[in-house]
């Protein structure tokens, strides 16, 4: 393990059905089962697949903007992430779909930077070998 640069610390409590929060006190969340999942999905709540397509969405579109930077081409990118649970033979996993839309390159330089963005991006590297990842690059 290498010298952490910054720890998130939160804490869940009651499962699918529970709550979340942050240590800071910044975000609270009520959590409970999807529909797809059997659950009743309720409004104002989420689950832990949005969080991680949201903190995911959030660290690849940085990554992007940093290997574009270091390519000395200047974008304006949306990254969505698509994150699914699925039935595995044993248990559960998870798969996902990463979209990123670029302004300022070309299809090929979209696609060069999506590569080079995935090497490293931390939810990326952490997940690698885990969990199979779809990556497309749209040039806008």
């Amino acid at each position: 393990m290498g010298l952490p640069l910054y720890t998130a610390k939160s804490t869940a409590s009651g499962g699918r059905k529970g709550v979340a929060r942050t240590s800071d006190g910044q975000m609270e969340l009520a959590l409970s089962l999807p529909k797809g999942l059997g659950g009743k999905e309720e409004d104002g709540t989420t689950n832990p697949e949005q969080l991680f397509s949201l903190g995911y969405a959030a660290c690849f579109d940085s990554a992007l903007q940093l290997v574009a930077g270091q390519a000395k081409k200047q974008i304006t990118s949306e990254v969505t992430a698509e994150v699914s649970i699925e039935k595995k033979l044993k248990g559960f996993g998870l798969s996902v779909k990463l979209t990123a839309e670029m302004t300022g390159v070309t299809q090929a330089e979209a696609d060069d930077l999506m590569e080079k963005a995935h090497q490293v991006c931390p939810y990326s590297r952490a997940i690698d070998g885990n969990v199979p990842v779809k990556k497309k690059a749209i040039a806008k």
